[in-house]
């Protein structure tokens, strides 16, 4: 995980590997912000989730889980002794001008922080037309390495991911012969680079690889290279609705009995549209899951669906991160923390706190018809 050093913020290590920043530099910038604005004006985060498009899928989740934490952060001091305001920005790759309604957000004052996630390419433009100016908190998963100023990626990395999933998988006989398929954009190239290097390592190979533009549809021109292929394994770097097409197929095609597929980004949303009868031997490896059986897990799945009701939108890794994401910016800009030693909440774990070093846990899952189980921790 990277947490941008380059603000000049002091960082300091969490229970998760996440650094917990001082207030440094934001709290000037903001406290300046402020005081052209009317006295006790609510603090305004600029809430990003894709609403359309193949990740439009994770966007209810999104939401609901932002919203249970502003709501919680709402009830001790809101951020930076500030009530929060949520101003929901659709980042999905189709929507139109991502970076001009957001550009445009900070040059009118009208927002204190950004906090969510959207696909790489999409990120890449928003931190190239915020340019620092205020604190980014992405949340989800990502391929790692982008160090720019005021980007605080708080998700896992790709090779937290892949590296030991390939090794586990491939310890066990279940994978030699891998087809990489992905769209065609930073995340999916990056994390094939990462897969390549841990196939070779755990003694396979990669025998075929395709990138494929969003909203294909038609996939059985992969299919018919995956048989060709012989692979016994697939990778599938997939965004949203895509992913959940291709394993449609994939499951319709009859490979799931020889072939095993994995995925970092597929969650529970996902599953569900996939269909039962499409499930078998797929994993998927990522920092969270509704099925984790932890105290910490029951204690915010107690909190989402007391808040929201028993037909809430499904938990999963990418909607929690966004949860994760305003407590961070909670502590990143608070006076006071109503978590002990500077911490954030968190579903995996009570907090992230300052005292214990440690890397966010990875969890690689196995799909049992509707649900994922979990099956090792790394």
């Amino acid at each position: 995980m990277h947490l941008d050093a380059a603000s000049g913020s002091a960082l300091r290590v969490g229970l998760l590997g996440h650094a917990v920043p001082t207030r440094g530099r934001w709290r000037t910038v903001l406290d300046r912000g402020t005081a052209s604005r009317r006295a006790g004006s609510d603090f305004r985060v600029a809430l990003c989730a894709p609403l359309r498009g193949p990740e439009g899928i994770w966007g209810p989740s999104c939401l609901a889980s932002a919203r249970l934490a502003q709501a919680e952060l709402n009830r001790w001091s809101g951020i930076a002794g500030r009530p929060c305001e949520l101003s929901v920005v659709d980042t999905s790759d189709e929507a139109p001008d991502v970076e001009g309604t957001l550009g445009s957000l900070v040059d009118d004052g009208e927002i204190d922080a950004l906090v969510g996630m959207c696909i790489s390419s999409v990120r890449q433009r928003i931190v190239r037309t915020i340019g620092g100016r205020l604190p980014f908190v992405y949340t989800c998963l990502y391929e790692g390495g982008d160090h720019s100023p005021g980007l605080y990626a708080i998700g896992e990395t790709a090779a937290r991911q892949l590296t030991p999933s390939i090794a586990w998988l491939s310890e066990r006989g279940q994978a030699r012969r891998w087809m990489l398929v992905g769209n065609d954009y930073v995340w999916p190239r990056v994390s094939h680079g990462i897969a390549r290097r841990s196939i070779a390592a755990s003694g396979g190979e990669v025998v075929a690889e395709s990138f494929l533009p969003f909203g294909i549809g038609d996939y059985s021109q992969v299919i018919d290279r995956l048989r060709a292929s012989r692979a016994d394994a697939v990778l599938i770097s997939m965004v949203g609705q895509d992913a959940v097409d291709f394993n449609r197929a994939f499951g319709r095609a009859g490979l799931q009995q020889r072939v095993l597929r994995l995925s970092c980004a597929i969650e529970e949303n996902q599953l569900l549209a996939i269909g039962a009868e499409n499930t078998d031997n797929l994993y998927v490896a990522m920092g969270y899951f509704a099925a984790l059986e932890s105290d910490a897990n029951s204690a915010f799945k107690e909190r989402y669906y007391s808040h929201f009701g028993d037909r809430a939108p499904a938990l999963n890794s990418i909607g929690q991160s966004l949860y994760e994401g305003m407590h961070f910016l909670g502590a990143l800009l608070g006076d006071r923390c109503p978590i002990p030693a500077r911490g954030y909440a968190s579903a995996r774990h009570a907090a992230c706190r300052e005292e214990r070093g440690g890397e966010t846990p990875i969890y690689l899952a196995l799909a049992d018809g509707h649900a994922f189980h979990v099956i090792t921790q790394f």
